[in-house]
């Protein structure tokens, strides 16, 4: 409701031009790491602007897909620039934070806390694109997303720049599929009939439970902390709140949804 609209307007300014998704996912990745750099700096004005620019940072990244789908341009080169480019941004901005925390607070608690605000983001947003996925994959639209990245024979003798980003991003998000996979299967606890898997993965309560993890959340979360140079109550945000609301959707498949279905 918010940050569609303004990433519509960067896609209507550059629709007309030769500027592709991908170059729009790199300048997404470069705003991001800014921003971990002026986190880095710790000073409140540099944490203002570090969550101004991480905001736009997320604004741009939306402004992809739109472009993406407004130019039939898809890709998996660009599915995979798209998730390790979030991947580094999010890396560069916990350890500004961490970084920052330490300056004002020595000790190990920063550090610890920044690492473990970095693994939630990760496997949150894991959990949320699993369902999104998933329902798309049941709607039989947009099919180019696996739900498990796999490498298959096929991707092999296919491009090397694009088998290489595949590589990497096996690295960092094929075990997390996984792992969704398996919360989803204890979810469903072997009861939930292939007939109804669209019912499963298209309950609207449970792709709105599991929306609040995407980026637009944590990022819009993290953007109003930095504005009031409050970076440790993110990361207990992060921690309590955020987590909260993975395990009510967890806990929301496994005893209501699944109940229900049964």
């Amino acid at each position: 409701y918010l940050l569609r609209p303004l990433a519509s307007l960067i896609v209507w300014a550059v629709y007309p031009t030769g500027i592709t998704p991908n170059m729009v996912s790199v300048a997404a990745v470069v705003i991001g790491c800014a921003a971990g750099w002026f986190y880095c700096a710790g000073t409140p004005a540099f944490t203002v602007a570090a969550g101004v620019m991480i905001l736009l940072k997320d604004i741009v990244d939306d402004a992809d897909g739109q472009l993406a789908r407004a130019k039939a341009l898809y890709s998996r080169r660009g599915r995979f620039l798209d998730s390790i480019g979030d991947f580094i941004v999010n890396v560069a901005v916990f350890a500004g934070i961490g970084s920052a925390m330490v300056a004002m607070r020595p000790g190990p608690s920063a550090p610890v806390m920044a690492f473990l605000g970095l693994a939630g983001i990760t496997l949150r947003v894991s959990y949320h694109v699993f369902y999104q996925v998933s329902f798309l994959h049941t709607e039989k639209r947009y099919g180019l997303n696996r739900i498990v990245e796999g490498i298959t024979e096929e991707d092999k003798r296919g491009d090397r720049f694009d088998y290489m980003l595949q590589r990497i991003f096996g690295a960092i998000y094929t075990w997390q599929d996984r792992l969704m996979l398996r919360v989803d299967a204890w979810c469903r606890g072997g009861t939930v009939r292939d007939e109804l898997l669209a019912t499963w993965y298209g309950d609207r309560l449970g792709l709105r439970m599991s929306g609040l993890l995407g980026f637009g959340t944590e990022i819009s979360l993290l953007a109003v902390c930095s504005l009031f140079d409050r970076l440790e109550l993110y990361l207990w945000l992060n921690l309590t709140v955020m987590n909260g609301i993975w395990l009510a959707a967890v806990l929301y498949r496994r005893y209501y949804l699944l109940a229900n279905l049964a």
